[in-house]
C-alpha cells in the first residue's frame, strides 16, 4: 500500500473504532445492572420468576451472538412493522447477550459468600438492601474480577461481529479496505487496534484486582 492510502486507511480505522468503543461501553451500561437483576430473579425461589429467566439464559446462551445480531435488527420490523437502527440493534443484541452471561457470573459470585454474613449483618440491624450493597457486593466484586475481565476482553473483539448488520465499525472498515487494496495490512492493522483496547481492558481489571486485595 502507498504511503497516501495507508494514513487515508488509518484515519477511517481510527473513526470506526470510535463506534467500536460506543458499542463496548453501551453494552457495558446496559449489560451490568441488567445482569445483576437477572442473576437475583435467578436465584429466586418463584417458579413464575426463575422459569423464565432460565428459559432467557438458555437462549442468550444456547445460540450465536451473530444470530441473536441478525434477529434483533430483522425481526422488529418483519414482526412489529418497526425499524430498528443498525447501531442500536447491535447495542440491544450485545447487552442481552452478556447480561445472560454477566448474570451467572454474578450469581456465582453472590452464592460463594458464606450465609453467616447475611446472619451478622441482620443481627446489626442492618437491611436487605444495605446488607447486599455495603457487605456482600463489594466481596462479590472482589470474586468476579477474573471471569469479568475475560468476559470484558471478549465483548472488545465480539464488538466485530456487529458489521454482519452493516455497523461501520473497526473490523468492518478492515474488511472493507482489505478487499479494495487486496491487501491483509488492514487486517492486520485491526488486529493491532483490538489488543491495544484489550490491553487497556487487562491493565484495568489488574489494577482493580489488586486494590481488592483488602477482601482477602
Amino acid at each position: 500500500m502507498k504511503l497516501e492510502s495507508l494514513i487515508s486507511m488509518l484515519q477511517r480505522m481510527l473513526g470506526a473504532s470510535t463506534v467500536t468503543l460506543e458499542v463496548f461501553f453501551l453494552t457495558l451500561i446496559f449489560s451490568l445492572p441488567l445482569g445483576l437483576l437477572v442473576a437475583k430473579g435467578r436465584m429466586s425461589h418463584l417458579k413464575v420468576i426463575n422459569v423464565p429467566i432460565k428459559f432467557y439464559l438458555l437462549i442468550m446462551r444456547g445460540t450465536p451472538l451473530i444470530l441473536q445480531l441478525i434477529f434483533f435488527y430483522f425481526a422488529p420490523s418483519s414482526l412489529f412493522g418497526i425499524s430498528l437502527d443498525r447501531f442500536w440493534a447491535a447495542v440491544l443484541a450485545f447487552s442481552l447477550n452478556y447480561a445472560a452471561y454477566f448474570a451467572e457470573i454474578f450469581r456465582g459470585g453472590i452464592q460463594s459468600i458464606p450465609v453467616g454474613q447475611h446472619e451478622a449483618a441482620a443481627i446489626l440491624g442492618l437491611s436487605k438492601l444495605q446488607t447486599f450493597f455495603k457487605i456482600i457486593l463489594p466481596q462479590v466484586i472482589k470474586n468476579i474480577i477474573p471471569p469479568m475481565g475475560n468476559e470484558f476482553m471478549t465483548l472488545v473483539k465480539d464488538t466485530a461481529l456487529a458489521q454482519t448488520i452493516g455497523v461501520m465499525e473497526l473490523f468492518r472498515i478492515a474488511n472493507t479496505t482489505s478487499s479494495q487494496y487486496f491487501s491483509t495490512v488492514p487486517i492486520f492493522v485491526a488486529g493491532v487496534f483490538y489488543l491495544a483496547m484489550n490491553a487497556v481492558v487487562s491493565y484495568g481489571f489488574s489494577f482493580a484486582s489488586k486494590k481488592l486485595n483488602y477482601y482477602r
